[in-house]
């Protein structure tokens, strides 16, 4: 299929909102940041007040996303992405409080080599020279990242920085079992489905880990409700709707978008500065996953 140019006056409004989408997730690192709560408990918060938008949307115009599947295996098979992506959410919320922001997100947006890796290991699926070159340099980029901690790997980020790619490994797992699901159900029964299997499995770890699972003022709610409405519901919205008129090939801006938004605004709101290693490390590790990234999809 021939796609229009994306820059063309019939593709603005998706590409706006590809933009808005990268900018609205981009940003999610500092509302967890800034939330009175702690990492699971804010977890937890993203999805369960997420849930509201969607179960109005389902109630209102698509009713039969609500019922229940025939058969158990179903059940499973929209469950199993929940799973991980409440793994994925508690290593990558952990990671956010242990770790600066930019290493974070930009660890956590590995995601797609080990999603490429995931294929080949369960599925057989091919890999190429492009996606082997692009992990090469995603890695050199790392280690130049940690370098500039002032000690390799020992610069006080390290297990922040290695809860990052443990949550990388948990959303790969997740996306593999996300395109399972949606071979068989609608968008919106497996959106409902993963998210509320999400902060169901969340929520015991939450009460066992934090001390509150409640915000003490209005602040707080308003943060978590900008962290749910904005970051999670409104930020994947915007970019599903996006990728439905432009080529997947276009999400590679979603995925530059992201962790410099995240960054910039790590610094702007809490002072996270970064130094020319920083810098270097971060644009290695992008044009790393961009590369794998393209050779996968080619």
């Amino acid at each position: 299929m021939a796609y229009a140019n994306p820059l063309s006056d019939r593709r603005h409004l998706p590409l706006l909102a590809l933009i808005a989408g990268g900018i609205a997730i981009g940003g999610s690192p500092i509302f967890v940041r800034l939330s009175e709560l702690g990492p699971v408990a804010t977890a937890f918060w993203r999805l369960a007040l997420g849930l509201i938008p969607l179960c109005a949307f389902a109630l209102i115009w698509r009713p039969e996303a609500l019922r229940l599947p025939d058969r158990r295996s179903d059940c499973a098979l929209l469950m199993l992405p929940g799973v991980f992506l409440a793994a994925d959410l508690v290593a990558w919320h952990l990671a956010i409080h242990l770790t600066s922001i930019a290493n974070a997100t930009l660890l956590v947006n590995l995601s797609p080599v080990f999603v490429t890796l995931g294929s080949w290991l369960l599925f057989g699926a091919k890999v190429s020279r492009g996606f082997i070159m692009g992990l090469v340099i995603a890695l050199v980029g790392v280690m130049i990242l940690k370098a500039g901690d002032g000690g390799g790997f020992g610069g006080g980020h390290w297990v922040g920085d290695l809860s990052a790619v443990v949550g990388a490994v948990f959303y790969a797992a997740y996306m593999l079992a996300l395109g399972s699901a949606r071979g068989r159900f609608d968008t919106m029964r497996v959106m409902l489905w993963n998210t509320a299997t999400a902060a169901l499995s969340i929520l015991p770890v939450a009460l066992v880990m934090e001390s509150s699972i409640l915000p003490s003022t209005l602040w707080g709610w308003e943060i978590l409700l900008a962290l749910a409405l904005i970051s999670h519901v409104g930020g994947q919205a915007l970019i599903i709707y996006a990728l439905a008129f432009l080529p997947m090939s276009f999400s590679s801006l979603t995925l530059l978008l992201q962790p410099v938004v995240a960054s910039l605004l790590g610094i702007v709101v809490l002072g996270e500065l970064l130094g020319p290693s920083g810098w270097a490390g971060g644009g290695i590790v992008l044009t790393g996953i961009l590369i794998a990234r393209r050779s996968r999809a080619s």
